[in-house]
């Protein structure tokens, strides 16, 4: 592999690296500049990306250019996947806490305890909970806090446990009976939520399976003496077929767990 290649291959992975950051990672340490306090915003890591992408076509000829370029956008894409399957499991996650602490709460106001040592006792299970157990602490606004808490991916039933604690403080009235049917609700919902996403798993595995076939085909017909990869690797036909047929498989794989997402979103 020549140097110009090499050094092609490394820029490559850089700008999907840069891609794959989220601001958090790219904010600089220390830094006081208004515009990056929040991090690099999307479009700086679009504009970092595509200053190292013409740095590599300054090196690559027009057939290894265009392959460097599928290469770096199947990357990103992958990552870009990869990075919302991570997001969603997080999300899961924070429902079922969720849950568990509606649950908490209602057993731990059944049992006498004041609503502030129950939120208290909450963190346990939850840790993220601890602003609004602070909140409660304080004499501040509690229903707000949790209010805050439930626009986190996946904890939107705190919205019911705020409305919840937010009449009983009002009323004056008893808030486990409350909770404890704000709880049956997020469970039964999570419940659902766990059947659809049964139900849809055969047809995520069957989308991956029929994402991945085309390279066996390819591995099959080098087997039996072809040469397909020369084909799709050098050819401008080969790489016009290659781009296509890799962002039609992205695009399909993509879809698919939209609508899977948008399924069983919690």
């Amino acid at each position: 592999m020549s140097v110009s290649v090499s050094t092609a291959a490394v820029l490559a992975g850089l700008a999907v690296w840069i891609l794959s950051q989220g601001p958090s990672r790219l904010r600089p340490a220390g830094s006081r500049l208004r515009l990056l306090r929040g991090g690099v915003p999307p479009f700086g890591a679009v504009v970092a990306s595509a200053a190292v992408v013409g740095g590599t076509a300054m090196l690559l000829d027009g057939t290894s250019l265009a392959l460097a370029l599928i290469v770096v956008g199947v990357a990103t894409a992958l990552v870009a996947g990869w990075r919302r399957a991570r997001d969603r499991a997080a999300a899961v996650q924070r429902a079922d806490r969720v849950v568990e602490v509606c649950e908490s709460l209602a057993g731990e106001l059944r049992a006498g305890q004041p609503p502030v040592r129950a939120l208290e006792h909450a963190v346990a299970v939850w840790p993220e909970l601890a602003p609004a157990a602070a909140a409660a602490r304080l004499g501040g606004d509690v229903p707000a806090a949790i209010r805050r808490l439930g626009t986190l991916p996946g904890a939107g039933g705190l919205a019911e446990v705020a409305s919840a604690w937010q009449v009983s403080s009002a009323s004056g009235a008893t808030m486990a009976v409350a909770l404890a049917r704000v709880a049956d609700s997020a469970r039964r919902r999570r419940a659902t939520a766990r059947l659809v996403a049964s139900e849809l798993a055969s047809a995520q595995a069957t989308a991956r399976m029929v994402a991945v076939l085309p390279v066996a085909v390819l591995g099959m017909g080098t087997g039996l003496g072809g040469d397909p990869w020369g084909f799709l690797l050098t050819t401008p036909g080969g790489l016009v077929c290659l781009g296509g047929g890799a962002g039609l498989g992205l695009a399909g794989l993509g879809w698919i767990e939209r609508i899977a997402h948008q399924a069983v979103d919690p």
